[in-house]
């Protein structure tokens, strides 16, 4: 069976990637409603949702100190603490609360989801055998893409039909929706308690700088701040400007996450085949058109149309801020180990959430201060000079 091929037998595989679907559900859910619920529910602005980003994103730029504290506790443990962590998260939602707590709330959630991240991909190696840790990984991000469509669905259909056919408060839709993401991560806790588990911990990152890889700390910092400009503020202009609704969101969100269950494996192969040069090339100077449109919408066209641009852009970045992979495979082509390869990315996710971090409650100043259109000329500049840094690089002849 092709199965049994990939994974060591009594790995704990199945409950594994149980817990993974489960948690990517729940994932979902949580991602498809955020920012509908801060914007509804809490009326935060944009000066709100920049700082509440600020420290949604610190556990991100803790986490490498957070592994090493618990170097000598397993992965699967540490899977379980991370779910269990985001469980508390989301049950403390339940709870009326103002801003700060709200945002104290959230920050507890990413804490978990920060944790499980880099861990599910060392399991996920761990589980599989020889010569097939790629395939594991692959399948890991195809379940966790799955959970994602199915998450955002769910929400999609809650809201839809809470809303239309029970005339339900959507503050008691949300409530609903909390206590449904707290079954499922109890539901993914559970199943990682397996006595096939190994209980060992695996070789953790390191902070790791070296002058060779500067280029690749400077495309980090640009990337993260276009990136996170897209990932804070683009679905409140949604909300805020074009008035869409959760279900409505939900929706855009599942269909980001579908297609790129097709997309991330065909821009992987013109990444082989074009060569990452060009892909981080063309793909960010695409990327600075994207935040044009999505910043100038509201003036170019009729309202209704709009709309319709703007969601459009919202998929098209989406989908190709996947090949953000080409740095990783540039990063590969100039380590001179694994273990260099893997502290050397893992110093550009930290570098990537310190700038992420300065970025939230600046962006949301700039739009405060200026408007939508100068806070998305400010993520095309960054995109322009990753392209600019990215054409700095040392030419490679494509394949075929």
């Amino acid at each position: 069976m092709y199965i049994n091929k990939i994974f060591k037998p009594n790995s704990g595989a199945g409950a594994f990637f149980f817990s993974i679907l489960v948690w990517g559900i729940g994932v979902g859910c949580f991602a498809a409603a955020m920012n509908n619920y801060l914007s509804e529910i809490h009326h935060m602005d944009t000066m709100d949702r920049g700082w509440l980003e600020f420290f949604r994103e610190l556990p991100g730029l803790a986490l490498v100190f957070l592994l090493a504290l618990l170097h000598k506790v397993s992965d699967w443990k540490i899977l379980r603490l991370g779910t269990m962590v985001s469980m508390a998260g989301a049950a403390l939602l339940l709870i009326p609360a103002d801003k700060v707590l709200v945002t104290a709330f959230i920050m507890i959630w990413s804490m978990g989801e920060h944790l499980v991240m880099p861990i599910r991909s060392a399991i996920a190696m761990q589980i599989a055998n020889e010569d097939y840790q790629g395939r594991s990984l692959g399948l890991l991000t195809s379940v966790m893409n799955f959970g994602t469509v199915a998450g955002s669905l769910l929400v999609a259909g809650l809201f839809y039909a809470g809303v239309n056919f029970f005339h339900q408060n959507e503050k008691v839709l949300f409530n609903i929706l909390w206590g449904i993401i707290v079954l499922l991560m109890l539901a993914s806790t559970l199943s990682t308690f397996t006595g096939k588990a190994p209980n060992r911990p695996s070789r953790r990152p390191r902070l790791y700088f070296d002058r060779k890889f500067s280029k690749f700390y400077a495309l980090e910092l640009f990337y993260g701040a276009r990136k996170q400009i897209f990932l804070t503020f683009a679905p409140y202009v949604l909300i805020r400007e074009y008035n869409m609704s959760t279900a409505a969101m939900a929706f855009l969100l599942g269909l980001c996450a579908f297609i790129n269950i097709f997309a991330a494996p065909l821009i992987g192969k013109l990444t082989d085949k074009w060569g990452y040069r060009n892909i981080m090339i063309y793909d960010t100077v695409i990327l600075a058109f994207v935040c044009i449109f999505y910043g100038f919408s509201g003036r170019m066209f009729p309202t209704a149309v709009a709309a319709v641009v703007v969601c459009v852009n919202f998929v098209l970045d989406a989908v190709i801020s996947t090949s953000s992979m080409a740095t990783n495979i540039y990063v590969r082509e100039i380590s001179g180990s694994q273990d260099e390869l893997t502290s050397t990315l893992s110093t550009g996710i930290s570098i990537n959430h310190l700038i992420a971090i300065l970025t939230a409650p600046v962006g949301g100043w700039i739009w405060a201060r200026f408007g939508i259109g100068t806070l998305f000329v400010f993520a095309a500049v960054m995109a322009i000079c990753n392209s600019l840094f990215a054409a700095t690089l040392p030419k490679k002849d494509p394949i075929g």
